[in-house]
């Protein structure tokens, strides 16, 4: 696949340094794209919402972070509802879904007395719209970390137990890409065409790892994705030393498969992942099998699913949350259960979208996982 539809800053960029420094990784650009200080998508698109690139679960309906809420007080009521939390929600986007969690939650009493929120958010741009989301709740204290390695040496600062929320972050974790030529993975990068525009490429001078697991099965011109889930690591390590839990929800795969899931979207379409370096938004979708393994890795953690989203937020009681919505609000029952059955919908986000949960063995099975 060959891009340049349109020349950005941050393609010129990238063409510069491979000019000078040969193709890079497939990886590497990913990461570029988003996260380039100068010109990455996440360093400035308001990328959320009607108006931008993509919507996601907490901005069609308020019933999903209202579950997630939910899902918090009684996590955080299995630890023994201590006096102290750290609640860290990682991309929090326009700060939808950390409101919902906070109104959903007011009824439970002490939880945010006990609330430590810290938001880890790379794009300044969003980070006025959380602080309006989160302005109702000025008793809360709130903390802002522009990457996640901020963000846990945050935490490590203090004993306090903590749970971790993210909706759609675990795709944005960039995957190295490797082709299948002759039974042997050849690391899959991007350069430049005869035209000087960017191309996919192979690395063959580069040595692949010799324990891919999905080579056994791959045929010939298949691709193998490797992501990287390094950012959690450091969590890991603090959830096996003290009492903690994540929940992830995000779409991919419960088992590995070869496949080539890079994608880009902007205004809502999907696009080349060269016609907009920096403009559009790269994911990849999640391998929860890699995801569950690594975390299983490290002693002391426990891990519950993967299971759908239907099933998930089925079992949080999301008929029944939707119902009384509806009741209250006759006026907004028709948009309330729309929004509902998109998130359910099975051949749609209720199957393409999975929940997984991280937590410290000493904890019970986590709610929505039973």
């Amino acid at each position: 696949m060959t891009g340049g539809s349109r020349t950005t800053p941050l393609a010129n960029k990238l063409k510069a340094q491979i000019r000078s420094d040969g193709p890079m990784t497939v990886a590497a650009f990913v990461s570029a794209c988003l996260s380039d200080p100068e010109h990455g998508y996440y360093r400035r698109m308001p990328a959320i919402g009607a108006g931008g690139d993509f919507v996601t679960a907490p901005e069609i309906s308020q019933v999903f972070g209202e579950l997630i809420g939910l899902w918090c007080a009684v996590v955080w009521q299995q630890m023994g509802a201590p006096s102290a939390l750290n609640l860290v929600e990682l991309g929090p986007g326009r700060g939808t879904l950390i409101a919902d969690v906070l109104r959903a939650t007011r009824i439970v009493p002490g939880f945010h007395n006990a609330l430590s929120v810290h938001m880890v958010e790379t794009n300044a741009a969003l980070v006025p719209h959380q602080k309006t989301a989160l302005s109702p709740y000025d008793t809360v204290r709130a903390t802002w970390h522009g990457n996640v390695g901020d963000a846990a040496r945050g935490l490590s600062q203090n004993s306090a137990p903590f749970l971790m929320i993210a909706n759609e972050f675990l795709d944005t974790c960039a995957a190295q890409q490797y082709i299948v030529e002759n039974g042997r993975p050849i690391l899959r990068g991007v350069g430049l065409d005869s035209n000087g525009e960017l191309t996919f490429t192979l690395l063959t001078q580069h040595e692949a790892p010799s324990d891919i697991a999905l080579l056994e099965t791959a045929r010939d011109g298949d691709c193998i994705e490797i992501q990287d889930f390094s950012f959690f690591a450091p969590f890991q390590s603090l959830m096996a030393e003290r009492l903690g839990a994540a929940l992830f929800i995000d779409y991919g795969s419960a088992r590995s498969h070869s496949a080539d899931t890079l994608q880009a979207v902007q205004n809502q379409q999907r696009c080349s992942p060269f016609s907009s370096p920096g403009e559009a938004d790269l994911s990849f979708q999640v391998d929860f099998a890699r995801f569950r393994a690594s975390a299983l890795s490290v002693p002391g953690l426990a891990v519950d699913g993967p299971q759908p989203q239907a099933g998930f937020l089925g079992q949080l009681g999301i008929v029944e949350r939707a119902s009384r919505l509806m009741s209250a609000n006759p006026d907004k029952a028709g948009a309330i259960e729309i929004g509902v059955q998109r998130l359910m919908a099975p051949v749609g986000m209720g199957s393409r979208f999975l929940a997984i949960g991280v937590r410290s063995a000493a904890l019970p099975p986590l709610p929505g996982f039973e």
